[in-house]
């Protein structure tokens, strides 16, 4: 048996359950029988919660086209550095002016320093080192989601031609070895006891090239600035002598960083771990070198994969929460994403990182008491057409101050020409904006009125926005709603003791009581009633006959008339 659910959780210091009537304008608004919900043009969002031998798992999956174009995976990293942590809304917010992200947490990370456990890549450029014995999962400028094993290697070569290897990337030095920081790190290296070399200019760290730079300076025992356009290179221990002799002040050296040859052109990479699909079949046992936490057991788990078709997937499950969702194995979420059609799959951090967000706002409930976590790296599909965020599904504007307008809004990353309409019920469009924009968010208030400031008719209308961008590029947006004034002017007396309403219109109605998380406690009213006031009472007590507790409880009315289904809905206070 499966729920589906669009009651979505929030977390930190909002309780979970008042999370979901504070998200304005998000999925919760999307229609119901709309599956999986559609969060931007080609990009699908969906989230049930199945019943397990084990109890309820939440899940929650993203489909996205193949990368390219106006589609992208991107590697966020939290705060712009190596060092720290971020939540993934957080990292979301901060990349929303130059794309419209959905996406998930990263990779593993040290939990004091924040920096990643394995392979991070950005753009083209290393930023973190590879982990030993374990894999990483890239995408390349084609689309090919590659998940491998890819060892670490790099180098560095100064007067003599001799290579001495790099231990880390952006990762404090291991004694007697080298470590290479560059400004993905931050603006000063750590404190170590050693040497450090700074090296400027010296070019971005991409793979399969020479990266040569001049050493300008020598620095002992203490942190140091890292240039804006250079690096540092740090020895300890007996590394310390080869790079004073090999890499004396004004001389030059260069650094080689290799991956895979099959990875030439990833652009974008995290890594975490274990491997989950291959060639289309699950994989038990990967043998990488993890955790038997990271490994075993039933958690909150978030994984990527691609479908033979280059589509994207990504699926977490919330866990440690055995009301709520008592999470998911390893074996279980490799299962998962060969149902959904993945030849190949990878899962990242999980536990009480695993997070889901769209546009900065939370999707999931990550099972950290504190809420959601801050961590390392988030991954996510971006996209770079124009936006619409969700509208509220129902417009009523009948002045009972419930529904009377519905804020219809977009948003641009890239300078477009746009033409944005409302379609009516019968097909006639009506332009509400148009003409060159700027990137930014753009709203227009509609209170439910025609061209000529009268009532506009009853039923489904369609918000579309069209844009085509600098580079050529067109893109469509639209959202659907429905003008419908059949149910109204509700009102609820102290502690819920009584409710009235009105009908525009003759239909067949269902009042409940509900938790502020969308779980029936009691229908106190339904069936079919005719147009005019209606009333019903309730005695402060559930389905089963319990006087509900103190607390914060919504009512609502649900009407289905000729129009569609209709709802409207307030708190409500019990206090006794």
């Amino acid at each position: 048996m499966v729920r589906r659910e669009f009651s979505y959780r929030g977390c930190g210091s909002m309780p979970r359950t008042l999370f979901a009537a504070a998200v304005v304008g998000l999925v919760l608004a999307a229609p119901a029988q709309a599956r999986p919900v559609p969060v931007m043009p080609n990009v699908t969002y969906d989230h049930t919660v199945q019943w397990t031998p084990h109890g309820p798992l939440s899940l929650y999956v993203i489909t996205a086209p193949r990368p390219g174009g106006l589609y992208s995976l991107n590697a966020l990293l939290s705060n712009g550095t190596i060092t720290g942590r971020e939540t993934v809304t957080s990292m979301e917010r901060d990349v929303s002016p130059r794309m419209t992200t959905i996406g998930v947490n990263g990779d593993f990370f040290n939990w004091n320093g924040g920096w990643p456990s394995g392979l991070l890549m950005q753009g083209g450029v290393v930023e973190h080192h590879a982990a030993d014995s374990r894999a990483a999962v890239g995408i390349d400028t084609s689309g090919t989601l590659h998940v491998d094993r890819v060892p670490w290697t790099a180098s560095w070569r100064g007067l003599s031609t001799t290579g001495h290897p790099i231990a880390q990337l952006n990762e404090p030095p291991r004694n007697n070895g080298f470590a290479l920081f560059t400004p993905a790190w931050g603006p000063t290296t750590p404190p170590v006891k050693g040497v450090a070399a700074v090296l400027e200019p010296f070019p971005p760290a991409a793979p399969y090239r020479d990266l040569t730079a001049n050493v300008t300076t020598y620095v002992s025992n203490s942190s140091v600035t890292i240039p804006r356009d250079g690096a540092v290179l740090v020895a300890r221990g007996s590394a310390v002598p080869d790079l004073q002799s090999d890499a004396p002040t004004g001389g030059e050296i260069t650094v080689r960083i290799a991956l895979l040859p099959s990875w030439a052109t990833v652009t974008d990479a995290v890594s975490g771990g274990p491997t989950l699909v291959k060639n289309g079949a699950p994989v038990a046992n990967a043998h990488e070198a993890l955790t038997p936490i990271q490994l075993n057991g039933r958690d909150p788990r978030t994984a990527i994969g691609q479908r033979a078709d280059g589509s994207i997937v990504i699926v977490a499950a919330d866990g440690r929460e055995p009301g709520w969702s008592v999470g998911i194995s390893n074996w279980d979420l490799a299962l998962a994403l060969v149902r959904y059609g993945c030849v190949n799959g990878f899962a990242l951090d999980s536990g009480g990182s695993t997070t889901v967000a769209l546009d900065g706002q939370l999707l999931n409930h990550p099972s950290d008491p504190t809420g959601q976590r801050p961590v390392a790296e988030a991954l996510v599909i971006g996209y770079s057409g124009v936006y619409a965020p969700f509208v509220a599904p129902t417009i009523s504007p009948n002045k009972d101050g419930f529904g009377d307008r519905e804020l219809l809004s977009y948003k641009l990353v890239r300078p477009s020409a746009v033409t944005a309409q409302l379609t009516a019920p019968d097909g006639t469009a009506r332009v509400l904006d148009s003409g060159a924009k700027a990137p930014g968010r753009y709203r227009i208030s509609w209170n439910g009125t025609d061209a000529a400031g009268a009532p506009a008719p009853v039923g489904r209308y369609r918000w579309t926005i069209t844009a085509t961008d600098d580079l050529g590029r067109t893109s469509v947006a639209d959202r659907t709603f429905t003008l419908d004034d059949t149910v109204g002017f509700l009102r609820v007396a102290h502690n819920a003791r009584s409710v009235s309403f009105a009908l525009t219109r003759d239909a067949t109605i269902r009042v409940t009581i509900e938790t502020v998380s969308g779980l029936v406690l009691r229908t106190i009213a339904r069936g079919p009633r005719a147009a005019g006031p209606v009333r019903a009472s309730w005695n402060g007590r559930d389905g089963r006959g319990k006087r509900v507790r103190n607390g914060t409880y919504i009512v609502q009315v649900a009407s289905n008339s000729v129009i569609g289904l209709s709802k409207v809905r307030r708190a409500v206070s019990i206090r006794r």
